[in-house]
C-alpha cells in the first residue's frame, strides 16, 4: 500500500470530516463523511441534488480529497462489488458517526436513497 493511501486511511479513520473536490471544475472542497472498509475509502451522498459531488463523479471520475493539510488525487467509481459491501459500509457509518448530532444523520445515511449513492475513492499519483 502506498504512503499516500496509508496517510489518507489513517486520516479518514481518525477524523469525522474529509474534504472532497469532484471533477476538475470545482475550486473549493466540500466537507463530507467518509468511511474505510477493508482498507478502501467510501462515501455516501447526503444531498440528492443533480449538482451533487456524486453526480459530478459519475460524469468525471477524477477529483481530490483533502486530509488535513494533505491533498490526494482520486478516481471515483461505484464499485463492482457494492452489493457485497453494503452492510459493511452501513456498519462503518453507524460505528463511526454514533454520537451527538451525528446519530440522526448516520441513521439517515443508511436509507436506500443514500445507499444507492455510495462511491469508492481510489488514491493515485
Amino acid at each position: 500500500m502506498s504512503k499516500n493511501k496509508n496517510t489518507a486511511l489513517h486520516y479518514i479513520n481518525t477524523h469525522n470530516i474529509t474534504g472532497i473536490k469532484a471533477g476538475k471544475e470545482r475550486e473549493t472542497f466540500l466537507e463530507i463523511w467518509m468511511v474505510v472498509v477493508n482498507e478502501r475509502i467510501f462515501a455516501r451522498s447526503w444531498g440528492l441534488a443533480e449538482k451533487s459531488w456524486y453526480n459530478t463523479f459519475l460524469k468525471e471520475p477524477e477529483g481530490q480529497i483533502r486530509c488535513g493539510d494533505e491533498i490526494f488525487n482520486i478516481k471515483a467509481a461505484v464499485p463492482d462489488d457494492i452489493t457485497d459491501l453494503t452492510s459493511e459500509i452501513t456498519e462503518a457509518y453507524l460505528t463511526k458517526y454514533n454520537t451527538g448530532s451525528n446519530i440522526e444523520y448516520s441513521r439517515g445515511i443508511i436509507r436506500e436513497e443514500h445507499i444507492s449513492r455510495t462511491m469508492e475513492f481510489e488514491i493515485y499519483g
